[in-house]
């Protein structure tokens, strides 16, 4: 058998019990084992004294303990727990937070070694948080001078990883497959695998380290990569697509537009006519801001489908958003003989088993909807194109439901959200990507403020302001309930505040999405339908809202969101002829918040705020990637490898290319690898 794919029981020292603590952690075998990487590293090359300790450094110090631990409730949740120590050099403290347990389990008068975070604080030496092991209990056998980390995992400790995967080591020496040709290593500077595994888990210093991390990061991403151009692959390959044909209606429809399509429009409609008019099955993302023209085009592309004799759903997340399309649609397309209907879950039992008959029998061109377009009784007479729109909204269950109700139709995703370029081929590498980078003309831009907590009163009279001259707003906030750990004003605090006190005379209503669907639709339409002054929600009205007269926003603890979050909330005013306003409350003062909340007031362009947030916060506070269908990473991180990405994108290319140049026996072994990824991954889509 495989050295690598024997279970974790035939490690040394892992007998039954502890099997089934590593099981429970994913972990079967040995080479799971190994490709469980440190979160950190303790440098224990040097020992300090606790009179010469180097300021907010992680240090190693050993040291006896002489006095008691005490704990301290400083506030609900969280307690400071002190010890006294002592080396040759003077006194000091050991000083956890939140972790009353460590301390008491140190005896007075032992010598353990402590390694934690130096701080000189109120005129006293403190190592914070360390970890600590009894000095006359090490075990040199598996020690290095410079000591991984591990997360800990349910009762398995630290220790317990380091001790398995080195033992570990000696069955798995060697036996890790070398991906990349001995070339690709050179013009990439990539460490041999085997020599990575070792030194990422046991290195001599600090530069091994960053040489083996470059090395498995480089080859986690290219395998990322790889495995979502084989997705998209093999979806052009999966049998044929629906060619469809230029149509006069397409010609009349842009006629009749009230306004003329921005070169941007233009560029991307070409791109989705010419998927379309091929034979091989569209499968596109469509980005842009919000209001940049994304509804229209969509909008085109199923009148084509109609014109061919095929019928195109619109599937959206929210009634009141299906609603917004449908009037939108169905005004359009009322003059040229297509026909539009809206299904969602509020429809009655009747409505909806005539709706069905209409859709089956083909009396209906273009349905719009929510999932209740994925509803098993349903079915499409001739499905020919499926437009989603804010696709992150839905599972990809629900998306391949809806997908399933025709045979290889047209996939046309949209969404408000700007991506980076480098990220967009990771959430979606899988499909062809097009950008609506220009606004139509004419668009007045939002003036956006960033204020301080002081100038809240003038805020909210400003606010109150606007609303007495017959406009609507929005107060946005972090949290539904105030938390303890948290300091951010939350919806249900603000609301209860401001209904009662500054905005009294006003129709004030809350919205959150703890609320059950009918209460928050009920809402939403009272605002839509001008019977509500001032919304105070979460972000739950990041999607979906079309409300012209609504022309300012005051968002809460404003530090607490993304750029491209807030941007997005940003573009629920404006959408009308009025002047609209978003002020950003901020509660950070640090220089980092002062940045990100310049960058947001000096610009509206939404791929350069989404770059610059990206970098700030990484792709899982972004956009929160594990919703997209992608594996969490197990030693490559976003955005610091971003450069590392934009290798391995390349040569993933290169690898798909037949003509580049790699044998075939390199070729196969590297699509081996990438199908092991994509399965191991549940991957959404995968064929392969």
């Amino acid at each position: 058998m495989d050295g690598l794919k024997v279970p974790v029981s035939a490690v040394r020292g892992i007998g039954e019990k502890k099997q089934k603590l590593f099981e429970a952690a994913g972990i079967k075998s040995v080479e799971d084992l190994l490709h469980y990487f440190p979160r950190d590293y303790e440098d224990r090359t040097k020992i300090h004294c606790l009179k010469q300790l180097p300021s907010n450094e992680k240090v190693w110090i050993r040291a006896m303990v002489t006095g008691t631990a005490s704990t301290r409730y400083i506030k609900r949740n969280f307690s400071v727990t002190k010890l006294q120590i002592e080396d040759t050099s003077g006194k000091g403290w050991a000083v956890w937070f939140n972790n009353p347990f460590t301390a008491k389990g140190l005896r007075r008068g032992v010598v353990y070694d402590f390694f934690g975070k130096a701080v000189v604080k109120f005129g006293e030496t403190q190592v914070q948080n360390p970890n600590v092991c009894e000095t006359a209990k090490q075990d040199d056998n598996y020690k290095k001078n410079i000591v991984p980390i591990y997360s800990k995992s349910g009762k398995l400790s630290t220790g317990d990883f380091e001790r398995a995967i080195y033992n570990a080591m000696g069955i798995a020496e060697g036996k890790f497959d070398e991906i990349f040709p001995h070339r690709v290593r050179e013009e990439y500077n990539l460490e041999e695998k085997n020599v990575a595994i070792r030194n990422i888990h046991f290195p001599a210093d600090y530069k091994s380290i960053e040489r083996s991390r470059h090395r498995l990061a480089f080859e986690e991403l290219f395998l990322l990569q790889l495995s979502l151009f084989l997705i998209k692959s093999g979806y052009q390959r999966e049998g044929a697509g629906i060619k469809l044909c230029a149509s006069d209606k397409e010609t009349e429809f842009l006629s009749r537009l009230p306004f003329t399509l921005t070169g941007a429009q233009l560029r991307v409609w070409h791109e989705i006519k010419g998927d379309m008019e091929s034979n091989k099955s569209m499968n596109r993302l469509l980005q842009g801001d919000v209001g940049s023209g994304k509804t229209v085009l969509a909008a085109l592309a199923m009148v084509k489908a109609a014109a061919n004799g095929y019928q195109g759903a619109l599937m959206v997340p929210t009634e009141i958003l299906a609603e917004q399309h449908y009037i939108t649609l169905n005004s359009m397309m009322k003059d040229h003989g297509i026909k539009v209907e809206l299904l969602t879950g509020s429809c009655s039992a009747g409505e909806k088993r005539e709706k069905y008959r209409k859709i089956q029998q083909g009396e209906v061109d273009i349905i719009i909807g929510t999932h209740a377009l994925i509803q098993e009784k349903l079915e499409y007479r001739n499905l020919g194109i499926v437009v989603t729109d804010e696709q992150h909204r839905f599972g990809v269950r629900q998306r391949a439901a809806l997908l399933n109700k025709g045979k290889n139709p047209e996939v046309l995703v949209m969404t408000a959200t700007p991506i980076p370029r480098t990220l967009a081929l990771i959430l979606h590498g899988d499909m062809d990507i097009s950008v609506i980078d220009q606004m139509p003309p004419g668009r007045k831009e939002v003036k956006t403020y960033v204020i301080e907590d002081s100038l809240r009163q003038r805020a909210y009279d400003f606010v109150a302001k606007q609303v007495k001259e017959g406009r609507q707003g929005y107060i946005v906030c972090p949290l539904i309930e105030d938390s303890e750990s948290i300091e951010a004003a939350s919806a249900a605090e603000i609301y209860d505040s401001l209904a009662a006190g500054h905005f009294k005379d006003l129709r004030v209503s809350l919205l959150h999405g703890k609320m059950s669907s009918n209460e928050k639709e009920c809402i939403m339409k009272g605002f839509r339908d001008g019977k509500i002054d001032l919304l105070v929600s979460t972000t739950v009205i990041e999607v979906g809202v079309n409300v012209p007269n609504a022309n300012i926003m005051l968002v809460e603890n404003a530090e607490r969101f993304g750029l491209a979050q807030l941007h997005q909330l940003r573009g629920r005013v404006g959408r009308g002829n009025y002047q609209s306003y978003c002020i950003l409350i901020n509660g950070n003062r640090g220089s980092t918040a002062v940045e990100r909340m310049r960058i947001l007031a000096s610009s509206s362009d939404g791929f350069a705020i989404s770059e610059k947030d990206l970098e700030l916060r990484g792709p899982g506070d972004f956009l929160g990637t594990r919703q997209h269908g992608i594996p969490e990473l197990k030693i490559a991180q976003l955005p610091r490898d971003i450069n590392i990405l934009k290798q391995v994108q390349r040569l993933a290319e290169e690898f798909m290319d037949e003509k580049a140049g790699f044998s075939d026996q390199e070729r196969a072994l590297v699509m081996e690898k990438s199908k092991l990824f994509l399965s191991e991954n549940n991957f959404p889509g995968s064929t392969i």
